[in-house]
């Protein structure tokens, strides 16, 4: 099989992560956005057009642009919050190639509660020491520059944001990654609500084995790789042609 061009293999990745996170119940209607720098082109970005639910989208759909909000290809347009968001995370942090943007149901129910953090009560949540940024300031919906550049700087080098009342923001270096840690943080978030629903207190683990299971956790970037294929064969399965360009 021949390989494709890394800006194919860029829109494919994307997609996959779309439709998968639609099979996981991360997506809410056609909102909430995934976007990645394009290969060779760091100023400029792929991202889900607007009005697509991300079941139905395919490589083809995903619209490129610049950081000013300019569709450079796609016969979509793109939602102001993509731009207002993506773009100044892209352009504020270069460590950002994949943001992942969902108000995906149980990490976005930790950010409506007073004080709501991943605890380290179970080893999901323990890859995540140390890696998340709150954000507890909540200033209305994104539509402005200023709020996509405060964001960006709430995250404060680090590659998760939690945006209270809002959701969650997930960035990383590949789409395989991203979508890793994006899927095992509402895993996390979602046995920590269960748990804290029996009424009993969490069993949080010291703050010395939270940052050594995270390190043991971090090298595992080809479990990452390895979630992300078998992802994309179950599409292959289920959704034959998903990988097409075009319709």
């Amino acid at each position: 099989m021949l390989a494709n061009d890394p800006v194919t293999q860029a829109r494919i990745d994307l997609t996959a992560a779309l439709r998968s996170a639609a099979r996981h119940g991360l997506n809410e209607g056609v909102c909430n956005h995934f976007s990645m720098t394009v290969p060779g082109r760091p100023d400029l970005f792929l991202v889900n057009p607007q009005g697509l639910h991300w079941s139905e989208i395919r490589p083809g759909d995903l619209v490129m642009a610049d950081f000013d909000g300019k569709v450079i290809e796609g016969k979509y347009s793109v939602e102001p919050t993509a731009f207002f968001i993506h773009a100044r995370i892209h352009a504020g942090n270069p460590r950002a190639a994949v943001v992942l943007h969902t108000h995906m149901p149980y990490a976005t129910a930790l950010t409506s509660i007073r004080d709501g953090r991943i605890e380290m009560c179970t080893q999901n949540a323990f890859r995540y020491w140390d890696r998340i940024a709150y954000d507890d300031e909540y200033a209305g919906v994104a539509l402005s520059n200023d709020e996509g550049e405060r964001m960006c700087r709430a995250m404060a080098g680090k590659p998760i944001l939690f945006l209270r009342n809002h959701g969650v923001i997930v960035s990383g270096p590949t789409v395989a990654q991203t979508y890793d840690d994006l899927y095992y943080l509402e895993r996390a978030a979602m046995v920590q609500v269960l748990a804290m629903q029996t009424g009993r207190p969490l069993h949080n683990i010291d703050d010395g084995l939270a940052a050594f299971t995270a390190k043991q956790i971090e090298g595992e970037a080809q479990q990452a790789m390895l979630h992300f294929d078998s992802l994309k064969r179950m599409l292959d399965r289920d959704a034959p042609g998903w990988q097409r360009l075009a319709a």
